[in-house]
């Protein structure tokens, strides 16, 4: 069986590491139920980076003669290896949904913009509507 190249191991090493960082509840958190009855689901936003490198090298003194190090590599062992990686993880909230008997809302964190305001407005304004158009039939008969 052929030698594996330590820039293998440590890759499997930070991808394992990285994999028991994140898995769905760090997306779809916990839910939580309060007092009322109604369920919050908090929803994040995970973004992260990944870089690895290394390579084999040649060991040189000051002067540019060959150490013992290197002297060993011309009769078939191995050159010195330096490697390194680094990994980079952000959770960043979006939304919550609420879970209620009556009704469903996803409650931005921020809002971005007038569309998501009148997204979210629209159901209670629908409901204004119906209850003047209930008012308005009572007042006939």
């Amino acid at each position: 069986m052929a030698e594996q190249h330590p820039i293998q191991d440590i890759m499997r090493t930070t991808m394992e590491n990285i994999k028991d960082m994140i898995d769905v509840n760090t997306i779809v958190g916990d839910a939580v139920e309060t007092s009322e009855g109604k369920v919050i689901i908090p929803i994040s936003r995970v973004s992260f980076g990944f870089v690895s490198g290394g390579g084999d090298y040649n060991i040189t003194s000051n002067r540019g003669k060959e150490t013992s190090a290197n002297a060993d590599t011309a009769e078939g062992s191995k050159l010195p290896f330096a490697g390194g990686t680094g990994a980079g993880v952000t959770v960043q909230p979006v939304a919550f949904l609420v879970v209620g008997k009556e009704q469903i809302r996803l409650l931005p964190v921020l809002y971005n913009n007038v569309v998501d305001r009148l997204v979210d407005a629209v159901p209670q304004l629908l409901n204004e509507v119906k209850g003047f158009m209930k008012n308005d039939e009572e007042n006939i008969e």
